[in-house]
């Protein structure tokens, strides 16, 4: 059986050249994407997801433990102080998680005949972050709310 030689089109000698850049051009963009991911955009998120412009609230409430233990099952409970009459009521929830992979957590819908808008739920969470719920009204208002919780082991592994 005879041996056939792989001609390579790039010399190996440049390829051992370009090595420390590549690897330095890898850890600089890296530490870039990191640094980004901190500096999120909530705006743009918000405008991205939900589709329109939130408008913070104290009318939304969002509940869920300062430390929690992991991020597999972390407890929320979500209201918004709302009359729930046809002439103003909120329509949907929407919960985002900027720091997981798949920031859209949830959405929940509601009517006037669901009488309060609360909810009580598990999510799952990457890392500690900020969830946003955005309440958006029957007239297209949207309202944010924001919890904290730092979780001890990533739930998005």
């Amino acid at each position: 059986m005879s041996r056939a030689r792989v001609v390579s089109a790039i010399p190996r000698r440049s390829i051992l050249r370009s090595a420390p850049i590549a690897s330095f051009a890898l850890v600089t963009g890296a530490f870039l994407q990191t640094a980004h991911a901190d500096a999120i955009d909530e705006a743009a998120l918000i405008r991205q997801f939900v589709g329109g412009t939130a408008t913070p609230s104290s009318r939304v409430h969002v509940q869920m433990p300062k430390i929690f233990s992991n991020g597999y099952s972390v407890p929320l409970t979500l209201f918004v102080e709302s009359p729930m009459t046809e002439a103003d009521y909120v329509r949907t929830i929407h919960v985002l998680a900027p720091k997981n992979p798949i920031i859209p957590v949830a959405n929940f819908s509601f009517s006037p005949q669901s009488g309060q808008a609360k909810l009580s739920t598990r999510i799952r969470l990457a890392q500690t972050q900020d969830v946003l719920a955005i309440a958006e009204m029957n007239d297209g208002t949207l309202l944010l709310g924001r919890g904290s919780t730092q979780v001890d082991v990533d739930g998005c592994k």
